[in-house]
């Protein structure tokens, strides 16, 4: 019997932070349209909360395996509870321009990547201390995620309505740091959580190397290439989504911030059952054919519905199946990373991971805005919807997906030294993006969202 304290205590930091995320997911656009009453700022919050998790994840990886897995998610967390309490602090002080609204999402979204990096990589060592199965701890990791989802999501919907969007940013800070306090408590005796001797001596060309190895891994790879770009997509079509489409939806539509939180809560838990019901019987069917049903069931629809109705259940309905739908996407995302990826290149190929599944983030959520304002909400709705089907079809079209249902080992490790050309026909990965696909957020083949 292992010891199973390091793995409880990072699965519990990580639902409590994802459940704050939550809390700043549907907060944060909500905080902006009551302020401004500008779904094109709602717009540029989003890229500017977005565009520093992509430039976070485009270099971080070698950091994160130098600096500790353990202190990097101390250290992100506690620098995002900082970051989003004084967004409300601000407010109350009479003092809070929007630049600084700006600034301060900025800096949650570049110090939020490095620490959810650091908790998803770790996952196979703690399962490995724990003295349980990968597969396992995979799917427990994305289930309580998605559970945190859902959860902070009704809260939002709930406190915002009560109390204020102020007031539910300064609990999202508080959840940041409890997440810090668990990891830095019950993270211990964990070598892989420790800082990795490095290979070379610290420089610019060392750094530079070690990262070059990570993006190396996945251009020589032609299925997590296919999955990078696919949730890409899917990734921007969501952030303009959560950061714009349905906060405007629901405030001309629906009723309210309430009406948000219950049909992120409903997705979350679709998600989450999604995720149960894969871990318990997925082994049994092919991966391929059931994430290409999956992937296309999970997004799209929902663009479509909210575009044709303007009522609440026939919305919350699609939410609710395209959660159970996603829910299963993450586990096999997730698995098929783990099996791709040696240990000691695996901080590294997460941050290339997650660089590219989220590089389309910060235009997705300015993209959303510049077209509500343009094209009005219905068109915004369809646009983007049509853009996520698109994406999903990927695992039809293009060969390199036929390899998602080899055994572990039967595709060669690739650790090539240097970059290599990426081939021309191909087409995240999570996530988490995670990662892998998440219930409430963007889609990641690396850390959860």
């Amino acid at each position: 019997m292992g010891n199973r304290t390091p793995l409880a205590a990072t699965l519990a930091a990580n639902s409590i932070s994802t459940a704050g995320t939550s809390l700043t997911l549907i907060g944060v656009p909500w905080f902006v349209l009551e302020t401004t009453g500008s779904a094109g700022r709602a717009g540029v919050v989003a890229f500017c909360a977005t565009l520093p998790i992509v430039v976070a994840a485009l270099a971080g990886g070698p950091v994160i395996d130098r600096f500790g897995r353990r202190r990097t998610a101390i250290v992100s967390d506690a620098v995002c509870a900082a970051a989003i309490a004084a967004v409300p602090l601000l407010h109350f002080a009479g003092i809070l321009d929007f630049w600084m609204l700006c600034a301060l999402m900025a800096l949650n979204g570049f110090s939020h990547t490095p620490g959810n990096t650091a908790r998803y990589v770790l996952i196979p060592d703690l399962a490995e201390h724990a003295g349980t199965t990968l597969p396992r701890a995979a799917s427990l990791f994305d289930a309580v995620s998605r559970g945190a989802r859902m959860v902070g999501a009704a809260l939002a919907g709930i406190l915002i309505a009560f109390v204020g969007a102020e007031t539910v940013l300064l609990l999202d800070a508080a959840t940041f740091g409890l997440s810090a306090l668990l990891v830095a408590a019950g993270v211990r005796g964990v070598p892989a959580a420790e800082p990795q001797k490095a290979e070379a001596p610290v420089s610019l060309r060392a750094y530079g190397t070690e990262l070059r190895e990570g993006y190396a891994h996945v251009l020589g790879n032609r299925l997590l290439l296919a999955v990078v770009v696919m949730v890409m997509f899917m990734n921007g079509t969501d952030q303009g989504w959560y950061a714009v489409l349905l906060p405007v939806h629901a405030e001309a539509e629906l009723g309210g911030a309430t009406h948000i939180g219950l049909l992120t809560a409903l997705f979350g838990a679709g998600g989450l059952t999604g995720a149960l019901l894969y871990g318990a019987v997925g082994h049994r069917f092919p991966r391929r054919a059931v994430f290409t049903v999956c992937v296309i069931l999970c997004g799209a629809p929902r663009f479509l519905v909210a575009a044709v109705t303007g009522t609440t259940l026939p919305l919350a309905v699609t939410m609710l199946l395209g959660g159970i739908a996603g829910g299963v996407l993450n586990p096999i995302l997730t698995t098929v990373v783990y099996e791709r990826v040696p240990d000691r290149l695996r901080s590294r190929v997460s941050g290339a991971l997650t660089a590219g599944s989220e590089f389309a983030m910060p235009v997705g959520g300015l993209a959303a805005g510049l077209l509500v304002e343009g094209a009005g909400a219905t068109g915004a709705l369809l646009a983007m919807g049509g853009v996520y089907f698109l994406a999903t079809l990927s695992p039809l079209v293009f060969p390199s997906w036929r390899t998602l249902d080899d055994v572990p080992g039967a595709e060669p490790v690739r650790e090539a030294p240097g970059p290599e050309p990426v081939p021309s026909a191909q087409a995240p990965t999570p996530l988490p993006a995670p990662a892998p696909v998440s219930s409430s957020g963007p889609c990641r083949p690396t850390p959860g969202p």
